[in-house]
């Protein structure tokens, strides 16, 4: 059965009140990156702090939360973390990629240089 919040040990309700606020504090630092970046290619760096690093922090004190308050380890959270974690910045990548072939296409003055084999950027005559 589970206990109230207030029967949970006071180094648990710690735990669960840093891990919350680190998790809410890197949500909320990639949403204003979000909002505030210019570009997109700029942009799309940011929500990934957030999804990847808040859920995170949020995981961890669910999970202290939820071990503490039914005196059992709960860690099934884990698998949420893993696929948030590997999922978001695959599919960020995948957009980036895909917008920065239509930027290409279309010639669009916004998008970053190409590089070369060895790493350094090519001309724009080039592209």
């Amino acid at each position: 059965m589970m206990q109230i919040a207030a029967d949970i040990p006071l180094w648990a309700a710690f735990s669960v009140a840093f891990f919350l606020l680190v998790g809410a504090s890197l949500a909320l630092i990639g949403s204003i990156g979000f909002l505030r970046l210019p570009t997109f290619y700029e942009r799309i760096h940011a929500p990934t702090l957030g999804t990847s690093w808040g859920i995170g922090g949020v995981m961890l004190a669910s999970m202290i939360y939820f071990s503490a308050a039914s005196s059992r380890p709960v860690v099934h959270e884990i698998l949420i973390g893993i696929f948030v974690t590997v999922t978001t910045p695959i599919t960020f990548m995948l957009l980036a990629r895909a917008a920065l072939h239509r930027d290409r296409a279309e010639r669009n003055g916004n998008v970053p240089a190409k590089q070369d084999s060895n790493g350094q950027s090519a001309s724009r005559d080039a592209l």
